[in-house]
């Protein structure tokens, strides 16, 4: 939960500019003043009934004069009310000054508190946004970020984009809230952040490409960066991601790949794997393992997450103790192809939505996130390989790593991911999409990608041969993914009668690939050709 700090703003006439400073226990410093401007007023208003009673009594020692006075005595009389009617002028216009300049003062003051405290509002059909800090200077990057009942990830992840090096007023953040049934819409009122805050509230739960594709129509940046809301960035998260764009117009940039997973909470959630990996980690700090003992012992009187890491432990890096590296992708091949994938097949699979940036003139060229896409997976995948036909350069950096906070796995998603994935290659049905079916078998990415590579050569090598072996090979890894989404066995993926004249020509065609070195494709087809 992150604390509002309460703040008072004060003018310093020397330089006529409004300061900020916390506020101390005491009345607030625009009552003071108001009390102090209505003394004032009070005073003067005693001074003019004083004021008109001596002028009475002057009056009447004016009538008791005698005829003898002299009309110099009259003049000098005369000269000194005069003198003293133009004195009571300027001290009445001075007064006057002083009082207007004070009341501008309470109004500016007025006016400043009422626009820092002000949230905009707008009410659409199928969401309801707010905005904090909707000031006017012009934005360069817009993070998105979709959430779904992370209510205590979130407000972490929120305070750690708080404290970014890049300059606070040229970037926002858009927090998409996908109908979440816990404490998410706190949020809005909790949040104390230095940035444009855009909170959009779902008023149903339309899934990931949806709410990502609303807060691209509501980004002001020509960058855009995708951020799971559980995402914990360091400092120098925005500019990392920034610096690559600066100069090149068709970039995608990745964090992903070099994934970095933090424990920040102890979920009632957690499978097996996790609270035993968790109990490993707590041994690196004292505290830690004290705040772990402490749930172990008192776990069965709450089922609420606990707290590890606070707002001061991501100040000081301490949540790090509890952080682990996962190289997944790059342990599976891709790290042999350098900063920029150069020569890699399959380039697409790092439009990882989690932490990527990529320009909007890019995703107006190549389109949207298809909403067809519902639930976990490939939906980034198949917005990457549209990007990636329109001729975007992908790029991995690992200075743009963001921290993501563990939090438990639903089994649903395996199902989600696996319709996914068979809506993907029935949009793409082509080989390079096709390949990824492989990864089932759980073949590295270089697997893939050197497969993907012989296959290219074979049909540049052989024309018009070997068709019914590569036809048989696009058909089963097809099926790989139809026969999982629809919950069967992926078993005789080719099923044809021995004697068969297509069968014969396939095995012999098949025979051939390794003598003419097309060894990766040899075994990828056996894998599955023989399941």
């Amino acid at each position: 939960m992150i604390k509002i700090d309460s703040y008072k703003y004060y003018y310093n006439p020397e330089d006529g500019k409004y300061y900020i400073r916390k506020k101390k226990n005491g009345p607030h410093s625009l009552k003071k003043l108001k009390d102090k401007l209505n003394n004032s007023k009070d005073k003067k208003n005693k001074g003019n009934r004083s004021d008109d009673s001596t002028n009475k009594v002057n009056k009447s020692r004016n009538k008791a004069d005698t005829a003898n006075e002299t009309n110099k005595s009259y003049n000098k009389a005369d000269a000194v009310n005069e003198t003293n009617k133009s004195q009571d002028r300027a001290n009445t216009v001075n007064e006057m000054n002083q009082f207007h300049d004070r009341a501008n003062t309470v109004n500016e003051m007025n006016k400043l508190d009422e626009k820092m405290s002000k949230v905009d509002l707008t009410d659409h059909s199928l969401y309801r946004m707010s905005i904090k800090n909707n000031h006017k200077h012009p934005i360069k990057v817009s993070i998105i970020m979709p959430t779904y009942n992370k209510y205590h990830q979130t407000s972490l992840s929120l305070y750690g984009l708080s404290k970014q090096t890049f300059s606070h007023a040229e970037y926002e953040v858009i927090l998409v809230d996908d109908a979440s049934s816990d404490n998410t819409s706190d949020i809005l009122k909790e949040v104390d952040v230095p940035f444009k805050f855009k909170y959009i509230q779902m008023k149903q739960n339309k899934g990931r490409s949806s709410v990502r594709n609303i807060g691209i129509n509501h980004a002001e940046g020509d960058l855009l960066i995708f951020l799971d809301g559980e995402m914990l960035a360091p400092p120098a998260f925005i500019e990392n991601h920034y610096k690559h764009h600066m100069h090149e117009s068709n970039l995608v940039v990745t964090g992903a790949m070099h994934y970095e997973g933090v424990y920040t909470f102890i979920m009632p959630d957690y499978n097996e794997d996790q609270m035993a990996h968790l109990k490993e980690l707590v041994n690196n700090d004292a505290e830690y393992r004290r705040l772990y003992e402490n749930y172990e012992q008192t776990k069965q009187h709450s089922n609420g997450p606990c707290p590890l890491v606070t707002k001061e432990d991501i100040d000081t890096n301490r949540f790090q103790r509890l952080s682990f590296p996962n190289r997944y992708f790059l342990n599976s091949g891709l790290k042999h192809f350098g900063e920029r994938l150069e020569g890699f097949t399959l380039p697409y699979i790092a439009f990882l939505s989690g932490n990527v940036s990529v320009r909007k003139a890019n995703l107006k060229k190549s389109g949207l996130f298809d909403e067809t896409f519902i639930g976990y997976g490939a939906e980034d995948w198949e917005l990457g390989y549209r990007l990636y036909k329109n001729g975007v350069q992908f790029v991995l950096d690992p200075s743009t790593v963001a921290y993501h906070q563990e939090h438990g796995i639903s089994k649903r998603k395996v199902k989600e991911q696996w319709g996914n994935h068979y809506r993907f290659v029935n949009k793409h049905p082509h080989i390079d999409v096709l390949i990824l079916s492989l990864e089932w078998k759980e073949l590295p990415f270089m697997h893939m990608h050197k497969t993907l590579v012989e296959y290219n050569q074979l049909e540049e090598r052989f024309p018009g041969e070997y068709n019914e072996f590569k036809h048989a090979f696009r058909v089963m890894l097809f099926r790989i993914i139809e026969y999982l989404n629809n919950g069967q066995p992926v078993t005789k993926l080719y099923d044809l009668p021995g004697g068969s004249e297509e069968r014969i020509k396939i095995i012999q065609q098949f025979e051939t690939l390794r003598p003419r070195g097309f060894d990766y494709l040899a075994s990828s087809f056996e894998q599955i050709y023989y399941l």
